[in-house]
């Protein structure tokens, strides 16, 4: 019999997308899935758009109060699911229709891997600006490996819909932290691979991530949301060490907390101070700043905290 597949999709007011994402699942070529959606408090007509979809086996669960909330929705989602092998799916984004069929056929039925793709950022409604950039960690790995080249520059792209995880890993690990919200898939991804065997790579079948959108949570610059930054990069990191231990993990996990400082300065003073702690204690970072070529100039000359001011100060606000 073959494995089932569950995708699972939170979907807050995003009417203009949804559709495109779960047509994207349904031309899968592997078709032994399972769709679960879950429309947490949408206010936008995404219940409409999402009725369409009903007959052609997708389940629609609609909380009673709003979850407003990404984790909580996943989590209610893998609650109603029953699938061998589970793919969490944002709602904004498209899958090739190959990439459950390769990504089965990667795992073969193994229990303590997991599958992951490429990916490939897109604008708006426009495919004709798809584009790749590969990353070293597009291979076979040793899952704690993949971590650490993943963390290594700081910024490790774990957008849910690239992996496929068994669902007993998912058990073994637990579900998403619903404290959390921005970047909360890098606490959750560092907490399944500590535990996970191996990463295997399916080339070819990328994940298309839509960008550019307005009001797409990763831009959220909100006290809270950053605090939820801090938090999921002090656990996750913490999820590593946990397993690995060693000199390359160590710096790994520096690079990503530093990158923390430089991203948020000047706000978030206290959160920085207890980042800069870990640092340390970690052995410290070798991680620079990113930024705009003008940034990179003006850090050389006056270093890069005023550099950063004076970027801060020259953003336009909305």
């Amino acid at each position: 019999m073959k494995p089932l597949v569950s995708i699972l999709i939170p979907c807050h007011n995003a009417a203009p997308y949804v559709g495109a994402a779960i047509e994207s699942v349904i031309a899968q070529t592997w078709q032994t899935t399972q769709i679960i959606v879950v429309n947490d408090g949408s206010t936008d007509g995404s219940d409409k758009v999402l009725k369409k979809y009903v007959a052609e086996r997708v389940r629609v669960v609609t909380p009673d109060k709003p979850l407003r909330s990404a984790a909580k929705s996943r989590n209610l989602a893998y609650e109603h699911s029953t699938g061998d092998f589970i793919k969490f799916f944002d709602a904004d984004d498209l899958m090739h229709p190959k990439m459950v069929e390769h990504q089965i056929a990667k795992l073969n039925d193994l229990e303590s891997d997991v599958a992951s793709s490429g990916w490939g950022r897109f604008y708006r409604d426009d495919l004709a600006t798809f584009k790749q950039n590969p990353q070293s960690v597009w291979r076979d790995m040793d899952a704690r490996d993949w971590l650490i080249e993943a963390f290594a520059d700081a910024r490790p792209m774990m957008q849910p819909g690239m992996f496929l995880i068994p669902r007993n890993l998912i058990e073994r690990a637990g579900g998403w932290d619903e404290n959390l919200s921005l970047i909360d898939d890098f606490e959750f991804f560092a907490r399944v691979l500590s535990l996970a065997g191996n990463v295997r790579f399916t080339p070819d079948v990328p994940l298309m991530y839509r960008s550019g959108l307005e009001c797409s949570l990763s831009g959220r610059k909100s006290d809270a949301a950053i605090e939820s930054a801090f938090h999921s990069l002090t656990r996750g990191t913490g999820h590593l060490l946990s397993a690995r231990d060693d000199n390359a993990a160590r710096r790994a996990c520096a690079n990503v907390l530093q990158d923390f400082i430089y991203a948020y300065y000047p706000r978030a003073h206290h959160l920085s101070a207890q980042i800069e702690v870990r640092v340390n204690e970690l052995g410290g970072s070798d991680l620079t700043p990113d930024g705009p070529p003008k940034f990179q100039m003006l850090r050389k000359l006056i270093g890069w905290k005023l550099a950063r001011r004076i970027q801060h100060m020259a953003t336009p606000r909305p």
